[in-house]
């Protein structure tokens, strides 16, 4: 199973973006899928997560502009950016907890990042 996150790029304050997250792999079945992000020097934070029920959770600092959807039929994620921050440049990575459909077992998978840059 891989997980391949692109949509990064640079925007002005204020613009939108839209990061996708895509699972590969033969009968899998994912659950939980999350955003995280990474801005230079700092940890790894949450971002948001939806369960496989449409369940969303989201940070406090990105409620509001921020939207995290799924489509389960072609194995994706979204996350729609809007009103973007400067303090929103990161590296924004996806996580997904992800079912075998021939063994039954579940486990996390993170995509490789995608990189976020918002001028002021």
């Amino acid at each position: 199973v891989q997980l391949q996150a692109s949509g990064g790029g640079l925007v002005q304050a204020g613009g939108s973006l839209r990061l996708s997250c895509a699972a590969f792999g033969r009968d899998i079945r994912i659950n939980w899928m999350y955003w995280y992000r990474q801005a230079p020097g700092k940890e790894r934070e949450f971002v948001a997560t939806i369960s496989r029920g449409a369940n969303e959770k989201y940070a406090d600092s990105v409620k509001g502009r921020f939207t995290i959807s799924r489509d389960d039929v072609k194995n994706t994620g979204h996350l729609q950016m809007n009103s973007l921050k400067p303090e929103d440049t990161a590296v924004y990575y996806c996580n997904a907890q992800i079912q075998d459909g021939r063994t039954g077992l579940n486990r996390a998978y993170w995509g490789q990042g995608t990189l976020v840059t918002v001028s002021s």
